[in-house]
């Protein structure tokens, strides 16, 4: 097929998903990189895909880039399957998927703009048009001072803006961003992943981060997908998986993003005491009902926040709260218990704690 029908024809194309992995399995040997993994992500979503080493997130990135094919399964990218595809076929394709590497991987001997103009070269683009695309991204990144300057001249965050216009310049349909801010410092993290959402947000991309860090996840994504051991152990809106993991290997990631009970007000929790702890963790509209209020009015005593509190993620409240409840009454503790299940994703008697706590 004519690699200009088939660019258009994936740029055409209208389905709901950008990218969709049904059924996806790969193996080197015994050892299983990916099982069953089925995965769906919305033209304009930004997925994270958080896992540990060796959880098989480099072999999904090959298998979604079409540089490894899957032992069974389908891969669809823009509408379209290209499990099958040959290499030929795969070329016009695998230039509209965007990549942004956690070191990089820029030309050292070009300079900034040539560095942004590669894909474009080797698509065939001309060189007035080459130019003016080279600008505009460089415009978009922040670096139309740097057009001419050496990737050895760049900070870290520089190089990997010049990174992000390079991967913009074929307008591609999706974005994989493998361990891109990895490399970087925490300041600089932060102004990666704003360009990101920003990217999102004004082109429409599709943007699929690949990462171990929570963090990142936590402010970018709209919905987070957990992998460990080639599987899909879990997924979902990001608020909801940070308010209430529901695998070890989801605990172990989010634990420190979740507050726990500080050392000097966990060793005063004892069996039995004057007032009840709860810890209690909520998501989405619930997080903004007037709980301690809500509390007072069981237990004709004033409920206070000991520790803890709500966050933020897409707009999506979730937190959690560590409350005495002024009171030990066991009916009373009840009723509360009954009161709050409904609107808790994760609700615990802790213990007992002084009444002056």
């Amino acid at each position: 097929m004519n690699a200009l029908i088939e660019i258009e024809r994936l740029s055409e194309n209208v389905a709901p998903e950008s990218v969709g992995l049904q059924g996806v399995s790969r193996s080197f040997g015994a050892a299983v990189a990916l099982h069953d993994i089925n995965l769906s992500i919305k033209r304009g979503e930004i997925v994270g895909l958080i896992g540990r080493s060796g959880a098989g997130k480099s072999t999904l990135i090959r298998v979604l880039n079409g540089l490894d094919k899957p032992q069974a399964g389908r891969v669809v990218i823009g509408g379209q399957d290209i499990t099958d595809l040959d290499e030929r076929a795969l070329q016009p394709i695998r230039r509209r998927i965007g990549m942004i590497f956690q070191h990089f991987n820029l030309l050292s001997a070009k300079t900034v703009a040539e560095n942004v103009a590669l894909p474009l070269k080797i698509a065939g683009q001309g060189t007035e048009v080459r130019r003016k695309r080279v600008m505009e991204l460089l415009d978009l990144v922040g670096l139309a001072d740097k057009a001419q300057a050496y990737p050895a001249q760049l900070s870290g965050g520089q190089k990997q803006r010049v990174g992000i216009a390079r991967a913009l310049a074929p307008e591609p349909v999706l974005l994989l961003s493998d361990e891109a801010t990895s490399a970087l410092d925490p300041e600089t993290t932060g102004s990666i992943l704003g360009l990101l959402a920003r990217v999102n947000r004004d082109l429409g991309l599709t943007v699929l981060m690949i990462t171990h860090e929570i963090e990142v996840v936590r402010q970018i994504a709209h919905r987070v997908v957990v992998l460990d051991g080639g599987r899909v152990v879990e997924e979902g809106a990001v608020a909801r998986v940070l308010a209430s993991p529901q695998t070890e290997v989801t605990r172990a990631l989010v634990r420190g993003l979740s507050p726990s009970l500080p050392g000097d007000l966990m060793a005063l929790v004892r069996p039995l005491g004057a007032q009840a702890l709860l810890r209690l963790d909520v998501y989405g509209p619930q997080a903004r009902l007037p709980i301690l209020s809500r509390i007072a009015e069981i237990t004709g005593q004033p409920a206070r926040l000991l520790h803890g509190g709500l966050n933020d993620v897409q707009g999506e409240p979730y937190g959690r709260m560590f409350i005495a409840l002024g009171t030990a009454d066991a009916a009373k503790l009840a009723q509360v218990l009954a009161a709050l299940s409904p609107i808790s994703v994760g609700l615990e008697v802790l213990g007992y704690v002084p009444a002056d706590v």
